[in-house]
């Protein structure tokens, strides 16, 4: 797929892209249901319309089960046992050991020649069954413990958990593969302001997001953040060609902070024009979830090349975006 480059006349323009113990969970808020509705229009909004910058490439999960609170130092010695000597994770099951006994998980032990505590030979893989049943009885911390998740879980409910656990470091939101940052949800701004300056900020709930060029080849993302309520939305159009001549267009809103606070808002996009309206309402996604997610899953306004050349002008598409708060 072709993709535009990150040269061009102005700042909006293109740049690059035994069981395990049951967990207990508190009931979450349900999300206001999202819809879609075509219908005749009446007038467009009247918000000012500002160029998104546009980014190649497509674009882009937290909670978990487990128990929660403090840790006993009995606990905290008996999962010490399960503690790599290399990487200092838990060596989870299944569990080898070298001929002398010693542990090494399995990441690593596929990297090394000999036993990083006794350097004797990690061949035979000998398996340490008793060692596997204590691990199945234990409740392992969450591996971003250090960064706030008090979550213990069972060690096959720690790996589904730490993808989308929600203290995990926050990678860039800027759809493209190429930016490879990862930091707090504090730094994000200051990332997107200083490594994505194309990328243009509109204050105020009701804006208007311009899309220019949406005829450019390829995969092609569309960028523009949102500021209000006292935080930063990020507003992502992202064109994909599902197949040969076949091409859709995704558009969602992202919050720049946790899922708990992205409840507390809807979005509502439209598109506006020649006497027809298309629309959107949604809850926004937190940037933990990233748009591919909702893109695979249609959980965003979509509409293919026809629909969008319905409501261009010149080759430029104009998204009204609405944010609104949610009643508690």
């Amino acid at each position: 797929m072709s993709r535009p480059s990150s040269t061009g006349p102005s700042a909006n323009k293109p740049c690059s892209k035994q069981p395990p113990p049951q967990p207990q969970h508190a009931p979450s808020p349900a999300a206001p249901p999202a819809a879609a509705t075509i219908s005749a229009a009446g007038p467009g909004s009247s918000a000012v319309p500002a160029a998104a910058a546009v980014v190649s490439g497509p674009g882009g999960g937290g909670g978990g089960g487990g128990g929660a609170g403090p840790v006993s130092p009995q606990h905290h010695e008996l999962t010490s046992l399960f503690e790599c000597p290399v990487c200092f994770d838990y060596v989870l099951p299944p569990i080898l050991q070298c001929q002398a006994g010693h542990l090494v998980c399995n990441q690593c032990r596929q990297k090394l020649s000999c036993c990083p505590t006794c350097r004797g030979a990690l061949t035979p893989s000998i398996r340490n069954l008793a060692m596997e049943k204590v691990a199945s009885a234990v409740l392992f911390p969450c591996k971003y413990a250090t960064t706030g998740c008090s979550l213990t879980l069972h060690h096959t409910e720690k790996p589904e958990h730490e993808d989308i656990c929600e203290y995990r470091p926050y990678s860039c939101p800027c759809p493209g593969a190429s930016c490879k940052w990862q930091g707090s949800l504090e730094a994000v701004m200051s990332h997107l302001m200083h490594a994505h300056k194309s990328i243009t900020t509109l204050q105020g709930e009701d804006i208007v997001f311009l899309a220019t060029d949406i005829n450019l080849p390829g995969a092609v993302d569309w960028v523009m953040m949102q500021s209000c309520f006292g935080h930063h939305f990020m507003l992502v159009l992202e064109k994909q060609e599902k197949y040969e001549g076949h091409q859709q267009f995704f558009a969602i809103v992202l919050l720049i902070g946790t899922r708990k606070q992205a409840e507390n808002f809807a979005y509502r996009l439209e598109l506006n024009g020649n006497r027809r309206r298309l629309t959107w309402e949604a809850t926004p996604r937190s940037i933990h979830d990233g748009v591919s997610a909702a893109i695979m899953n249609s959980d965003c306004l979509v509409f293919d090349t026809a629909i969008a050349h319905l409501f261009a002008d010149n080759g430029n598409l104009g998204i009204n975006v609405t944010i609104s708060t949610c009643c508690p």
